[in-house]
């Protein structure tokens, strides 16, 4: 079978073809983008979502649950490793000649993108909290895994992978990462050196109890007064 009767070779050879007619300038800049940005992207509307959530009033949960992203991430690309080494694909620039491939260096085993399962990974963590940056994140995520393929260094269905994977770690894992993270962060809230890390807004205080022989707040006298 010829590679071009290959969906997934076919949709790489038209997306990694763009870098070919590109001026160098672009091809730089999603080099970078690919690399990095995505990712301090999605760092940066983290960071944003925590600013935001310290002033809800499920602040605990909610930071809980950004908390919680980073370390789905990680979760993810560690799951990846047992799962690139059983599939043992080879990068596509090792096997299809014509692709214009924008970094070097790149000789390790292709599915699934790590790129993309720790950026949905970031992605869906964000959008578990913050519905509005969460799906700016995910939107990053497909792009990070778009300028994978752009660059030459994954085929289609490595970035699909990926952004499966970083979705389904993430979400699979919430509840019991939740029931752990949650009472940690509690604690870090009660905190008066850290505290403003979870939360910024104070603890609703205890209504005062009226005390025998004082009014009890509706301006009615208490038992003794009318015993009296």
């Amino acid at each position: 079978m010829a590679e071009w009767e290959n969906p997934d070779v076919e949709l790489l050879y038209d997306i990694n073809g763009l870098a070919r007619e590109a001026p160098d300038w672009a091809d730089h800049l999603m080099e970078y983008v690919g690399e990095y940005g995505t990712i301090v992207a999605l760092a940066m509307l983290g960071l944003w979502a925590w600013w935001t959530a310290r002033r809800r009033p499920d602040a605990v949960p909610a930071v809980a649950g950004l908390v919680w992203a980073p370390l789905a991430a990680g979760v993810a690309v560690l799951v990846n490793v047992p799962i690139r080494e059983f599939v043992e694909r080879p990068r596509p620039f090792l096997t299809h000649d014509g692709l214009e491939v924008l970094v070097d260096g790149k000789r390790d085993f292709s599915f699934v993108s790590d790129h993309a399962t720790l950026a949905m990974a970031l992605a869906v963590g964000i959008f578990m909290v913050n519905r509005r940056l969460g799906l700016a994140g995910i939107l990053v995520a497909v792009f990070a895994g778009v300028c994978r393929i752009y660059m030459g260094v994954h085929y289609p269905t490595d970035v699909v992978g990926g952004l499966a994977l970083g979705t389904a770690v993430t979400l699979l894992l919430a509840p019991l990462a939740l029931a752990l993270l949650t009472p940690l962060m509690r604690a870090v809230a009660a905190s008066p050196r850290v505290g403003r890390l979870v939360s910024t807004s104070p603890e609703p205080r205890p209504e005062p109890v009226a005390r025998t022989g004082e009014p009890d707040g509706q301006g009615q006298p208490c038992d003794r007064d009318l015993v009296a």
